[in-house]
């Protein structure tokens, strides 16, 4: 399986030993007044792959929103390579975070699986020449090599959620970022999207439900509950500790 490489040329270049993302004292409310994140500190080294795990409402969704800038900090600096998640950097942030939704269809809306994976590059200004280059090897990355001329709506379930994965991976970003990634798939799914995870070489954060996912592909785990950071450590010890789970609304896989 071709894989894309992971430069950071996007957004400036970490130095040795620095965080690839790093996040302190972020804090958020939407508009009604509700605060959905309180204060979050969290570093990420490049290479890494992290799961991000809690109960419904716990503020994990609108965290994920922010790294990208979908979201902008209220209080608080999110920076990606040392570049600040604001709106004057916002064009190279997103092409440095792929964020990829829980709903494929979310992110596939073109005629074809060629066109979608070509969108991105062709909105960033890549050359014509290296557009088709781009996607060919994200559909190779996500085992979808020959479908460019496939519609999207006549896919199944598992094979959307790769193309759409493969629309971020055509940007070449250093870090993934991907919602209930494993929603929805059936065994056969699961078992490819376990392996196309653990061969990808970005960075990611997952955030997700399927604990036996957490256990088999993240080395490390980030708990949150009521917008703040609870845990953060090796997924084996905090998948042992049934008390933990059991206080943030999680279950043993």
């Amino acid at each position: 399986m071709t894989m894309l490489s992971s430069r950071p040329e996007t957004a400036a270049a970490a130095t040795p030993g620095a965080p690839l993302l790093e996040i302190e004292g972020l804090h958020f409310a939407y508009p009604d007044g509700f605060q959905a994140l309180k204060g979050i500190n969290l570093r990420v080294h490049a290479g890494e792959k992290l799961a991000l795990i809690g109960p419904n409402g716990a503020g994990k969704s609108t965290f994920m929103l922010h790294l990208n800038g979908i979201h902008f900090p209220a209080r608080g600096t999110v920076r990606v390579g040392g570049l600040a998640v604001e709106r004057k950097n916002a064009g190279r942030i997103r092409a440095a975070v792929g964020l990829v939704f829980q709903d494929p269809d979310d992110q596939l809306f073109s005629p074809t699986v060629y066109d979608d994976v070509a969108f991105g590059p062709l909105h960033m200004g890549i050359p014509a020449a290296e557009i088709d280059d781009r996607v060919r090897r994200a559909l190779e990355a996500v085992g979808l090599a020959g479908f460019e001329k496939r519609l999207p709506h006549h896919m199944s379930l598992g094979q959307r959620k790769r193309a759409a994965l493969a629309t971020v991976l055509s940007m070449d970003p250093s870090i993934l970022v991907l919602d209930e990634p494993s929603a929805g798939l059936d065994p056969r799914g699961r078992r490819e999207l376990i392996n196309l995870l653990l061969e990808l070489p970005q960075t990611m954060i997952v955030s997700t439900h399927d604990m036996r996912l957490v256990r088999d592909v993240f080395p490390r785990t980030v708990i949150m509950d009521g917008g703040e950071i609870v845990a953060d450590g090796p997924t084996q010890e905090l998948l042992q500790d049934a008390d933990l789970l059991e206080r943030h609304g999680l279950e043993l896989p």
